[in-house]
């Protein structure tokens, strides 16, 4: 006989399957909490049944728009959903998380996965204890871009991303490395597909008590090698990616949704011509142009939303259970444990104030 929590498991599934659409809930009725409303009530798998927030007014404010409960506590849709997503402050989600684990609600929880590395990995815990699916919203993971250097499955050896925009005036309870370089942090280590040999980084904060920039240089065991830089401090917003690897070299551009990549067994018939026109002295350097010569290709990048592609990937795997989100709770905790060592080697890193005397 089944223990009991599989026979649980094994019921929601059915019943989930059987209903065909899923019952699809927010807590949080902030920015990113209706995002996820309007999209989940996109999704022809999905029935959105519900919002939740503890100002009572904005759970109504948001339900209104698409004809759907609302509530200000929890409990009252633990019967009423299979799947939630969960955008509140990051220093709730293990409390959230945990109440609808225990229930075998499957969620989605907005990044970073917890507000530190030890519940982060209660939620992990949780996740296998009872068999739910859990899944991090690293929505960048599933911007077009990043799907698009997914699909190269190159072997990095560097890479250089870059995220700065102006001061945001929200997430103001975590840093710029929780915050946004988070996002990068995660694409990175898909990327790298390496453990972490070390961290070298410098931060300061200039308006808040937590950093507002932050440097990282991180060593894998693989010998990859990624330079991370995340600001909230720009006049303006520009996130790019470069990425250096024996198969090609990736230049991108996240929100222009462009890039290009320029692979090496091309270019090498092109270097091979040329040396052979030297040796038979008719390679004249004066009617060249290289970039003329290079073989460069545009990305193939599809125009798809990050967060539809994010909510489908976690849709179909709480409805088909050999599936995986997009990000799973497991990887959500990797990234949280790189951002760590990130902070920790900032505040080991801190400038201090010059003492008089100092030399």
């Amino acid at each position: 006989m089944l223990p009991r929590n599989m026979i649980c498991a094994v019921r929601n599934t059915r019943d989930i399957m059987h209903n065909a659409r899923i019952r699809t809930a927010v807590v949080g009725a902030g920015k990113m909490g209706t995002i996820h409303a309007k999209v989940y009530d996109q999704l022809a798998q999905s029935e959105f049944v519900a919002v939740v927030d503890i100002d009572a007014d904005k759970a109504q404010r948001l339900a209104d728009q698409y004809n759907c409960l609302a509530s200000a506590d929890c409990g009252d849709i633990m019967d009423k959903v299979d799947a939630v997503t969960i955008a509140t402050p990051t220093v709730t989600h293990l409390k959230l998380a945990k109440i609808f684990i225990k229930n075998k609600i499957a969620v989605l929880i907005e990044k970073p996965l917890a507000a530190n590395v030890r519940e982060g990995k209660k939620i992990v815990a949780l996740a296998k204890r009872y068999n739910t699916v859990v899944a991090v919203g690293h929505s960048e993971r599933c911007n077009p871009v990043a799907q698009a250097i997914k699909r190269l499955d190159i072997e990095p050896k560097f890479i250089e991303a870059n995220r700065i925009s102006p001061y945001p005036f929200r997430s103001t309870d975590v840093g710029v490395v929780l915050d946004v370089m988070i996002h990068d942090i995660d694409i990175i280590l898909s990327l790298a597909a390496s453990k972490i040999k070390r961290v070298d980084a410098v931060g300061v904060n200039v308006i808040g008590e937590e950093e507002d920039i932050c440097n990282a240089r991180i060593v894998f065991e693989s010998g990859c090698i990624a330079n991370v830089t995340a600001s909230r401090l720009g006049l303006k917003t520009d996130r790019r990616v470069r990425v250096f690897s024996r198969q090609a070299y990736l230049s991108v551009d996240y929100l222009k949704k462009s890039g290009i990549i320029v692979k090496a067994d091309p270019n090498i018939n092109v270097v091979k011509c040329i040396q052979e026109q030297k040796e038979a002295g008719t390679f004249d350097l004066t009617t060249m142009n290289w970039p003329d010569l290079l073989h460069v290709e545009q990305l193939d990048i599809d125009d798809k939303e990050p967060i539809r592609l994010e909510q489908e990937a976690f849709l179909q795997a709480v409805t088909n259970r050999e599936l995986t989100p997009e990000v799973s709770a497991q990887e959500g905790l990797a990234a949280l444990e790189c951002a760590k060592k990130i902070l920790n080697s900032v505040k080991k890193n801190r400038w201090r104030e010059k003492i008089d005397g100092d030399m």
